[in-house]
């Protein structure tokens, strides 16, 4: 049976914080729309207080986490242990994206190791924390990181990566816009 709370508890914080993979749900008011499940990893996730999160975006070839956002906010994070004891943690709230230069950039950036590659940060207002058994969930060994990413960006450079996003992410896959400007 799972158990519901208002807020990140310190138990959550510390789960979260040995996770190194976590992934992102939006989706379109439309229910015709695409439901858009994305996996994170790296060091990209903070849990800021109790009652907010953010995580640093990468450059990827869609946005739809920033453009489901946009048009109506909701957003919900999923965090599985795949070693130790089973646990399911979710994080249910409001969120809205960061963009470079802007005073709320200045705010959340510095919580984060930036990269070139670095598009947007998704700051989430949490209003429901959610545990479950996680029985079902595989034992999985942790590896390490992929290393493409980084290399696709150093080749792209900056200018490849500006003209990049200009092509990639500015709507969403049924054509909502995302925060990105053209």
């Amino acid at each position: 049976m799972g158990k519901f709370h208002e807020y990140i508890l310190p138990a959550h914080h510390e789960f979260i914080k040995k996770q190194h993979l976590f992934f992102v749900c939006t989706a379109p008011l439309d229910t015709n729309g695409r439901i858009n499940i994305s996996p994170k990893g790296l060091d990209t996730f903070r849990v800021l207080t109790e009652k907010k999160v953010a995580y640093m975006d990468f450059i990827g070839s869609g946005n739809e986490t920033s453009a489901h956002t946009l048009e109506n906010g909701r957003i919900t994070f999923m965090f599985c242990a795949f070693q130790g004891p089973p646990n399911i943690l979710r994080l249910y709230g409001n969120g809205y994206t960061v963009l470079p230069g802007t005073e709320q950039w200045e705010e959340y950036a510095p919580q984060f190791s930036l990269y070139p590659n670095t598009r947007q940060i998704i700051v989430a207002d949490i209003d429901l924390v959610g545990t479950s058994c996680g029985y079902g969930v595989p034992l999985y060994e942790y590896s390490g990181e992929r290393q493409i990413m980084f290399e696709w960006a150093e080749k792209k450079g900056e200018a490849g990566l500006k003209a990049y996003m200009q092509e990639k992410n500015l709507k969403s896959l049924d054509g909502l816009p995302t925060a990105l400007k053209s």
